[in-house]
């Protein structure tokens, strides 16, 4: 499932053959953002619960995936809620976008699917 850690590895391993860096190496440098995304992918699949489903599109593009809750207990029992999420550049200063894709009433989704959740700062 994790390409992109398979061409990570692949990289890395070209890499140390090679004496000298090339002007080549530059562009196959990976963003900070997706050599994070590579474990933290490989977390989420071992850690998601069963009620939830987490999809790729693209496998390649580990910073853009869909994930689908279907809750077995609770107000929203029954129901199945997509949900779209895009890892920024900028990740780990900038949090994901995440975009709920089935209509429901909840009080953090506006109508347009956009999730708000607000921090608030104990002092």
């Amino acid at each position: 499932m994790l390409t992109l850690a398979s061409k990570l590895k692949r990289d890395d391993g070209l890499k140390g053959s090679r004496a000298s860096a090339t002007a080549s190496d530059s562009t196959r440098r990976v963003s900070v953002r997706d050599r994070l995304l590579v474990k933290e992918v490989a977390e989420l699949e071992a850690n998601l619960p069963c009620t939830c489903k987490v999809h790729f599109p693209d496998p390649n593009k580990l910073h853009r995936f869909q994930l689908t809750v279907t809750p077995d207990e609770g107000y929203y029992q029954g129901g199945k809620f997509q949900f779209e999420t895009e890892v920024p550049d900028a990740y780990n200063m900038v949090p994901p976008k995440v975009r709920c894709l089935t209509r429901m009433w909840h009080p953090n989704i506006t109508e347009t699917g956009e999730i708000c959740l607000r921090t608030s700062s104990g002092g």
